[in-house]
């Protein structure tokens, strides 16, 4: 059986740090967790992990120099790294990309939120390690098995639907204009009318939702649609 994905969270804020761990393991991913940057780097050094999340401010080495010493080691210079940090300016997002992180989440985040972010890095660097299960609420999609279930019932969803689904799950709570969505299912160079997506939702939700289960997507008026964890 393959080792879970082994995470390591650099976080000196210890109730946060301990709510990552928690629910990274509910997840069932394998959590180290560091308190300061130097911390960090000796870890990293001996058990090369498979991601990493990376607050800013940390005590000894800041997030964006352990970044940039991750990114100079031969070991880790491919590890994904997401970085969190309460600083929203826009150039500190561009300063932390630049030294090498993947992905970048501001605080205060939702938890599913972060926890699809980095499902979808992981797909996205190393897709030998993502889960192909994802789960939001009572809803579950399987990538390989092509099957979605929500609580105990199986739901019968054609292609199109299956991929709007997939999509809103990597991303939950956050909502996508009917340009956005067209282009992440269909393709940017495929012409679609935007009124389109009104009908796959609609066949969506009719799936979704049987007798007395509530709507987990939330339409947004003249915005789009988005995956309410919470509801779902």
């Amino acid at each position: 059986m393959a080792k879970a994905p082994h995470v390591l969270v650099v976080e000196d804020e210890e109730a946060l740090a301990q709510l990552l761990k928690y629910n990274l393991e509910k997840e069932g991913y394998r959590v180290s967790v560091a308190m300061d940057g130097e911390e960090a780097l000796v870890i990293a050094d001996e058990s090369n992990p498979d991601l990493v999340v990376l607050d800013w401010m940390l005590p000894k080495a800041p997030g964006i120099e352990v970044c940039r010493r991750l990114r100079a080691r031969q070991e880790t210079r491919n590890t994904p790294i997401v970085m969190l940090t309460a600083r929203g300016e826009e150039s500190d997002r561009v300063r932390g990309l630049d030294m090498g992180a993947d992905d970048y989440i501001t605080k205060p985040f939702a938890m599913g939120e972060l926890l699809a972010r980095l499902r979808a890095v992981m797909r996205r660097i190393r897709p030998g390690l993502a889960d192909d299960k994802v789960t939001c609420g009572d809803i579950i999609i399987d990538r390989v098995a092509h099957r979605v279930k929500r609580g105990q019932r199986e739901v019968h969803l054609g292609p199109t639907e299956f991929r709007i689904l997939d999509h809103l799950m990597q991303h939950p709570g956050r909502v996508f204009s009917r340009e956005q969505l067209l282009d992440a299912v269909w393709g940017s160079d495929v012409y679609v009318e935007a009124r389109t997506v009104d009908v796959h939702i609609g066949r969506l939700r009719k799936a979704l939702m049987v007798g007395e289960e509530h709507d987990p997507i939330r339409t947004v008026r003249s915005a789009g649609y988005a995956l309410d964890i919470e509801a779902a």
